[in-house]
């Protein structure tokens, strides 16, 4: 039975993605309001061995099989915990860069990378992911809940530190909640601190599924396109799914038929879909949030791509 390993999965951000979960259920140094996964029951920051690296590595070799899956663009380590409270983690990523060349990816909350063990044994990767979601300690509090010894300040340095030694891709992602971060002098204090953080992409994003705590709201697709306007000398992309046709700008019915319909006669990839309608993916992901929200179209593994195919066929 596999029990660290899961997917292949198809996501909008790492595409064909196999994920690696080294960490028991909601182990944190977060209690984030906004988690998908629920509330954190065991919020720490001590670091410690937590699985058999040995099994995690077979499962992987398992699972790379290119019989079984001709295409994997990351190997990324994620699930329902912190993965660098694993202690293990270094050896881990250290030992799948000898056996495959498939990148290597780390979702984190980047609570930990002020200490420099924690930045070390992910050195390895390829593409870091960690969040900041706040600046300021009222802020954080607010929304991360974390760990009792931890503070805003020695998170952001941590990041400072992790993006002037790292080599690979980071991609910050930062989550705007209706009525707790997003207003005009708390995303002010965020764009400066970002501007400090040697990164790739900053990745904005707000609720898509339930969260942990029932007080937490969306911001809409407007005061997204808001900040990333004003955040104009950052790399920033919106990565937030469109759950109402009202959010898409000049939303456009005949082009959402010209999807479906076209999908209905075959199923197509994002790059099929941008070269037939002519409009760029962004765009089109904003139609395809909404019809896979309505169970019209489902993402699909087929070979080495990601098909959009009816759901009627799923």
């Amino acid at each position: 039975m596999i029990k660290h390993v899961f997917g292949p999965v198809a996501s909008r951000r790492l595409g064909i993605s196999l994920g690696v979960d080294i960490i028991p259920f909601k182990t944190c140094s977060f209690d984030c309001i906004y988690c998908e996964c629920g509330k954190t029951t065991h919020i720490t920051l001590e670091r410690k061995k937590f699985v058999d690296p040995g099994k995690v590595l077979e499962e992987i070799k398992n699972a790379i099989n290119p019989e079984l899956h001709p295409r994997i663009d990351y190997i990324t380590f994620s699930g329902a915990g912190e993965p660098t409270l694993n202690n293990d983690i270094g050896h881990i990523i250290t030992s799948i860069k000898s056996f495959t060349t498939i990148p290597v990816a780390v979702l984190t909350n980047g609570a930990l990378l002020y200490m420099k063990e924690v930045r070390e044994d992910i050195s390895n990767a390829d593409l870091v992911l960690p969040s900041l979601d706040a600046a300021t300690p009222a802020i954080f509090s607010t929304i991360n809940h974390p760990h009792p010894e931890l503070d805003i300040q020695t998170v952001i340095n941590g990041l400072i530190a992790f993006g002037n030694e790292f080599k690979g891709q980071i991609w910050l992602e930062v989550f705007i909640a209706q009525g707790i971060n997003d207003s005009s002098d708390e995303l002010e204090e965020l764009h400066e601190t970002i501007r400090k953080i040697r990164l790739d992409k900053v990745q904005l994003n707000s609720l898509d599924r339930p969260p942990a705590y029932d007080n937490v709201c969306a911001v809409d697709l407007q005061t997204l396109e808001s900040i990333k306007e004003k955040w104009d000398d950052l790399p920033v992309e919106i990565i937030k799914r469109i759950r109402q046709r009202n959010e898409i700008l000049r939303f456009s019915l005949n082009l959402e038929n010209n999807i479906l319909n076209t999908i209905n006669r075959r199923p197509l990839t994002i790059d099929d879909l941008e070269i037939l309608t002519g409009k760029n993916r962004s765009e089109i992901f904003h139609y395809l949030d909404i019809l896979e929200k309505e169970k019209k179209i489902t993402p699909q593994i087929v070979g080495d791509k990601i098909f959009y195919s009816p759901y009627s066929r799923k």
